[in-house]
């Protein structure tokens, strides 16, 4: 028995919450395989970002065709590119057909507020080409690639719309940035509206969730779950995993949620479908 393979192309965030960390773990959690290639190195920890330092492009390029020609990759996410000529490298592999099922997390800013790409936030929009089989913003990032501002249910259903017909692919726009006793995110797959709800979790622990988040969806695509029902199998996820951590202090600023959790589960055979 063999597990499916899933690859993160993403940042490293020294404070194991968020990008490569928080990936690998979420993809352990759902018995997938994970691979990574490393965008960049960052000095963070839960108060912020220290300092932050591209990968050469040469190993960029060698870390990926490490990967992608040994292992057969089921599904990719993205986060952290942290530069145009990051985005380009990336993006062309997209576009040669490289990164199946394709989820990209537009990592613009941390939840500390701290920039991680320099360059057109743009840019993000014409990279891949139709190779995304989803984008995954939350209210910020998707207000920085809409330039407009985002406050309510009916904010967020624009900015999903506008961002589809540009892409053009699913916008998942994540709320949980907005007020209210309820998780709402909204899906827009080009023609028709899918919104996820879950009871909102009061935890100041919460670095890294649009990472768990973007990675625990790719996950479930590895596995051969459709993009509905990865993104609800997402959502649960990552609900269970900002409750199962609410009471934990890591370090002195908002911290990681629990992504393991899911491995406790009883039915956890049932959801982690293995091939042969």
């Amino acid at each position: 028995m063999r597990p499916p393979v899933a690859l993160t192309i993403a940042g490293s965030d020294s404070g194991g919450c968020a990008g490569i960390q928080a990936d690998l773990r979420t993809f352990a959690a759902h018995r997938v395989h994970g691979t990574s290639v490393i965008t960049a190195l960052t000095a963070q920890n839960t108060l912020g970002v220290a300092a932050a330092e591209p990968a050469g492009l040469d190993m960029l390029e060698a870390q990926l065709e490490s990967v992608l020609s040994d292992f057969d990759v089921a599904a990719v996410k993205t986060g952290m590119l942290a530069d145009l000529h990051t985005l380009v490298v990336v993006g062309g592999a997209a576009r040669a057909g490289r990164l199946p099922n394709l989820v990209i997390d537009p990592v613009l800013v941390t939840t500390t507020g701290d920039s991680l790409f320099t360059g057109d936030p743009g840019a993000y929009l014409d990279a891949f080409g139709d190779a995304p089989a989803l984008l995954t913003p939350n209210i910020p990032e998707a207000e920085v690639l809409t330039g407009g501002r985002i406050g309510d249910l009916d904010g967020m259903r624009e900015a999903a719309r506008s961002l589809a017909s540009i892409g053009p692919c699913p916008v998942l726009v994540t709320g949980g940035h907005l007020d209210g006793d309820t998780a709402v995110d909204v899906l827009y797959d080009g023609s028709d509206f899918t919104e996820y709800e879950a009871p909102r979790v009061d935890t100041n622990n919460t670095h890294g969730t649009g990472c768990t988040f973007s990675a625990a969806i790719a996950a479930g695509l590895a596995r051969g779950v459709g993009l509905l029902d990865a993104i609800g199998e997402a959502k649960e996820y990552l609900t269970g995993a900002l409750a199962a951590s609410a009471d934990w202090r890591l370090g002195k600023g908002p911290g990681p949620a629990d992504h393991l959790w899911w491995l406790d589960r009883k039915d956890r055979r049932e959801r982690s479908t293995i091939t042969e």
